[in-house]
């Protein structure tokens, strides 16, 4: 079946070869900003007389190919002036764009991609992307500035409830998102389990969400790829920006380093709510603080360096005697290279690490976990014409797994020191993907990506009868852990297994006039990380493990379907799509599943199967003093493990169940209103139905003890949550003539004071023995103020 996939993609690949056989000539360059040399992702370099264009990449850089000739050429991005310039095209041309800040559109909203017309034709589908303005004017709780819980106001995104880490995307678990900062992985994207995100907006360039549609560069992940980018610093000028907060405050410095020519960046943000509890005798600790790097030099036209970073950890103890400790560490180092004025490059040296801390004195242990990698990619862009463009590369990953090691933190402790079996593995990946304009109307972006996984030694690995670890008791009818027939040993050269996987990606935008287009997109993505969690929402202590002999790779099959229009000169733009995703093996827990220090995982969990389908709507005001977009979701989201043969019932009896991230409707408002120079407005609304949950179904008394019973996996659902949020912006006109500028930012989340329900709880009551349900909600109305300044 696989052969197909190459020859239908050989095919659309030389039906584009007798396009480029014409005299043209490349006109090529890099975008900046005027004012501090800070490159531009995403302006469109057009060519109105063609009906024709391309935007920057990732480092700003743009080629175009064209017929010899007299053009004007057009750059236009959002919160910048607009460049017209007329060109003679007689020869191939290199020219650097600067591109002056606009005062009056720098704070507006973002969501698409690009609104001008030329975006209709483009076959990418399921992206939106938040400016850093865009996500500062959110309303959020305790008013610090938010990436995650912006991304959250986008139609297909969900949580699982205030402070809950993680997201889900159309239906996909928290585990099946893949998330870069400067194209380093970040396992845990959450500060205070969930209460913040890891990612300083002051430090972030561009941010754009993947839902669908997903490049052939992406890969290792099912539901989506969050892909951020870190600013590369001002190298014209020092700046210093901030902003002091009621619980956190953030600074960021960035400057030149030689003028013109290299330039760092560097930002910390660090909460201190803790600092008072002592004031109310209280010993506990919650805070975290983060720090962003970045350093770049051009070497000359040709090549330019990068080297940045991002260093992270959470503390929450209680009284000294409940330590926890988490967070990341990633660096990166980048090499840009043009290798001519249609072929730029890319190569990057990639360090990630997560790491995981537990220290519970009472009890006198010390626990340690995480999960390494060491990343290498090599990535190509090459501009064959106007018409036709390709991307290609390779990535290399290592990892290194440690599930847990637990040692005693005293002398007097009982505690036996153990590793619990570390494990590792390599993924390579091998990608080509094209944008290929066929006409004026029919664009299609087409790729294939080649993935391998090789699942390598470890010290140990249990051996089970018929290879099952997980048995069915017939006479309970529950499924139990298998007992090890024996255990198999490796050396640092054998492989326990090895997955190959060829993932095709296909999108097509048909044109049906300039303002209005249909888009249709195909995925099929393998991802061989799995995080082992069975609760609503990912925490910290939650281990990520490799497919190996029993745990398989999960795969994905999506489809989506869209209809795409622009009105009143794209002051409006409206996005519908329709999806449908189905993944194999999705991991499925038996009941009473123990997932923390098991070191045999695979004897609690199952392969199952998972399918997540639904309707999206945006509708965007992009100009105007009013900004802002109304998105909804119908959506569903099943899973279900059916027995592994005729004497097993499956988990939930084989039925499909709704997954814990099942949310039939979500709902998101949000707008932004300019009053003038001095005040602005913005506010959110949110709905979204409650998540699935169980509740008991019935009771039974057994020695005096009432017990509850259970029916089906999440057969119940929480109350619907819903919430309303309001900011005002104040921005004194007297600081227009100052070297230093600053706003405040009064902000209230949840204003009617709407208690959400995180978990509903049954038990006793202490007095009447009675069961009760116990609702637990953790933020009312939450009023907060934040100034932030810069000069």
């Amino acid at each position: 079946m696989q052969y197909k996939y190459w020859l239908f993609f050989f095919s659309l690949f030389l039906v584009s070869i007798n396009s480029f056989s014409q005299q043209k000539f490349t006109l090529s360059g890099t975008v900046t900003e005027l004012s501090s040399n800070e490159t531009l992702i995403g302006v469109t370099v057009a060519i109105p007389d063609l009906r024709t264009g391309v935007v920057s990449n990732e480092y700003g850089f743009f080629s175009i190919t064209l017929p010899e000739g007299t053009y004007e050429i057009q750059l236009s991005a959002i919160g910048y002036k607009e460049i017209v310039q007329k060109i003679i095209l007689t020869e191939n041309l290199k020219i650097n764009f600067q591109l002056e800040e606009e005062a009056e559109e720098l704070e507006e909203v973002i969501l698409v991609e690009d609104i001008e017309k030329l975006n209709i034709r483009k076959p990418q589908m399921s992206v939106n992307t938040l400016s850093a303005g865009t996500i500062k004017k959110i309303p959020v709780v305790l008013g610090e500035a938010d990436v995650i819980k912006s991304i959250l106001l986008l139609p297909g995104v969900t949580s699982a409830g205030e402070g809950a880490s993680g997201y889900n995307v159309r239906g996909g678990a928290a585990d099946q998102n893949l998330i870069l900062l400067d194209e380093a992985i970040v396992f845990n994207s959450s500060h205070l389990f969930g209460f913040f995100s890891v990612f300083n907006p002051d430090a972030i360039k561009d941010i754009k969400l993947f839902k669908g549609g997903i490049p052939a560069k992406y890969g290792g992940r099912l539901s989506s790829v969050l892909d951020i980018y870190q600013k590369d610093g001002n190298s014209k000028t020092l700046r210093v920006s901030g902003g002091i907060g009621a619980v956190s405050s953030r600074l960021l410095v960035e400057g030149p380093l030689e003028k013109e020519k290299s330039s760092f960046l560097i930002g910390g943000r660090a909460s201190y709510a803790h600092l008072f509890l002592p004031l109310f005798d209280n010993d506990n600790k919650a805070y975290f603080y983060d720090l962003n790097t970045k350093l770049n030099y051009k070497l000359d036209e040709k090549n330019n360096v990068y080297l940045s970073g991002y260093f992270g950890r959470d503390v929450f103890s209680i009284s000294e005697r409940f330590v926890n400790v988490y967070g990341n560490s990633v660096i990166n180092l980048r090499w840009n290279h043009l290798f001519s004025d249609r072929l730029f490059s890319n190569l990057s040296l990639i360090y990630s690490d997560y790491f995981y801390g537990l220290e519970l004195d009472f009890v006198g242990f010390r626990w340690n976990s995480g999960i390494r990698n060491f990343n290498l990619k090599y990535d190509f862009k090459q501009y064959v014409s106007n018409t036709f463009q390709l991307n290609y590369g390779l990535n290399n990953i290592y990892y290194n797994f440690n599930p847990g090691k637990i040692e005693p933190n005293r002398e007097d402790s009982g505690i036996i020191a153990e590793q619990l079996t570390q494990k590792y593995a390599n993924e390579f990946a091998a990608y080509i993907d094209a944008e290929h304009q066929v006409s004026d109307q029919l664009t299609f972006q087409y790729g294939v990506r080649w993935s391998n996984f090789m699942r390598l030694r470890q010290d140990e690995l249990n051996r089970y009868q018929d290879n099952s670890p997980v048995v069915f008791n017939e006479d309970f009818q529950i499924y139990e852990k298998a007992e090890p027939i024996g255990v198999d040993r490796f050396s640092r050269t054998d492989r326990l297994s090895t997955y190959n996987t060829l993932e095709p990606r296909l999108s097509v935008a048909l044109a049906l006039n300039d303002l209005s287009s249909i888009k249709a997109s195909y995925n099929h993505m393998a991802q061989y990380l799995s995080l082992l969690s069975n609760t609503s929402s990912p925490t910290p202590l939650d281990v990520w493990t490799p497919s190996g002999p029993y745990v398989k790779p999960q795969i994905l099959d999506q489809f989506a379907l869209g209809y795409f229009r622009n009105f009143k000169d794209n002051e409006y733009s409206l996005a519908t799509e329709v999806f449908y995703k189905d993944i194999d093996n999705r991991i499925d827990y038996i009941d009473g599943a123990d997932l923390i220090a098991n070191n045999a995982i695979e004897q609690v969990i199952l392969n199952g199967q998972a399918r997540a389908y639904g309707l999206e709507f945006s509708l965007n005001k992009n100009e105007g003093p009013l900004t802002g977009w109304i998105s909804y979701t119908l959506s569903k989201s099943e899973q279900r493990t059916p027995g592994r043969n005729e004497a097993e019932p499956g988990i939930n009896m084989g039925n499909w169940y709704n997954t814990a991230y099942d949310k039939t409707h979500d709902i998101a408002i949000n707008a932004s209103y300019e009053l003038n120079s001095k005040w602005s407005f913005n506010s959110n609304f949110i709905f979204q139905t409650g998540q699935p949950t169980n509740y008991p179904i019935g009771q039974y008394e057994f020695k005096g003890l009432v017990i509850p019973v259970y029916g089906g996996r999440n057969e119940q659902r929480l109350p619907s949550y819903h919430r309303w949020d309001i900011a005002a912006t104040l921005t004194p006109r007297k600081n227009k003539h100052r070297k230093l500028q600053g706003e405040w930012v009064f902000s209230i989340y949840n204003l009617y004071n709407r208690r959400n329900a995180a978990s509903i709880n049954f038990e006793q009551n202490q007095e009447t023995g009675s069961n009760e349900a116990v609702r637990t909600a953790i933020f009312g109305l939450v009023p907060s103020v934040t100034y932030n300044f810069k000069f």
